[in-house]
């Protein structure tokens, strides 16, 4: 039981959680019929399970350097090759489960993994670490407008919107590492930009974001200004706590919070997000 709890905690399931929740929201919103959004959900959720997975494994002596003893592979609670093995099973169920929703569908969600993959195994060290996050959070609508039983593309609008909470995510996400981070050598773009500027650009690519999506659907109705107004204040929250204090993993839950609102806005747009 020890080693399934450490196995479980390796996935970061935070995160996995809510992206899958992000994926089966637009789902629900473009009209998916239960059991493609049944697949739809259960594929994100193997998705990002490989992705955290497969984190804890690559970074397991960085970790192990800087004394994580929240991470189980750095802490010794599991091994690392039964981390790495769980990790392909995962992408490879991941991409399984794809399957039956249609080979475009298919390919988006394979290029998804293999983007965040890419970030694990090198990217996040490297001034374009920003770069799969952009590319993975881009895809995301586009995967799901895709399991359609007739597949179609997302609007550039709705994909924009992904690619710039990819962008704040990956912000908030490095912010409370950078000290770890140096200690191990990585230098990603976070690193090179610092504190301050990292606060100002989550702030921009989440409000640019949800006024990507207000300006794509020419939304006049009421719930798209509430919903732009809450992701400006969402803006502001997050980089007052990095201009004014330590970054911590709050910033990351609010980036959180702030895409489940814009996806929220997507699926009232329904099929309107479709290209």
């Amino acid at each position: 039981m020890r080693k399934i709890a450490a196995l479980a905690l390796s996935t970061h399931p935070g995160p996995s959680v809510a992206v899958s929740a992000i994926a089966v929201i637009l789902g629900v919103g473009v009209g998916l019929e239960w059991w493609r959004l049944l697949l739809l959900g259960l594929a994100f959720l193997a998705n990002q399970i490989s992705v955290g997975l497969s984190n804890d494994w690559i970074d397991a002596d960085r970790d192990r350097a800087v004394g994580r003893t929240d991470k189980p592979v750095a802490a010794g609670r599991i091994s690392r090759a039964a981390v790495r093995n769980a990790a392909f099973a995962a992408a490879i169920l991941a991409i399984a489960l794809t399957i039956p929703l249609g080979w475009q569908a298919t390919v988006a969600h394979a290029a998804f993994i293999i983007s965040a993959w890419s970030y694990n195994a090198g990217l996040k060290g490297t001034a374009i670490s920003v770069l799969p996050y952009i590319v993975s959070f881009g895809l995301l609508p586009l995967v799901v407008t895709l399991a359609l039983p007739e597949p179609a593309l997302a609007s550039p609008w709705a994909m924009l919107a992904g690619a710039l909470l990819g962008v704040a995510a990956h912000f908030a996400n490095v912010l409370p590492d950078l000290a770890d981070d140096a200690a191990t050598g990585v230098r990603g773009l976070v690193h090179r930009a610092g504190p301050r500027t990292s606060g100002l650009v989550i702030a921009g690519a989440l409000a640019g974001a949800s006024v990507s999506i207000v300006v794509g659907l020419r939304n006049t109705e009421l719930y798209g200004w509430i919903g732009l107004a809450l992701s400006a204040a969402l803006a502001v929250a997050c980089a007052a706590l990095v201009l004014t204090g330590r970054p911590t993993r709050l910033i990351f839950r609010l980036i959180i919070a702030g895409a489940l609102l814009d996806v929220v806005l997507l699926a009232l747009a329904g099929a309107r997000i479709l290209a």
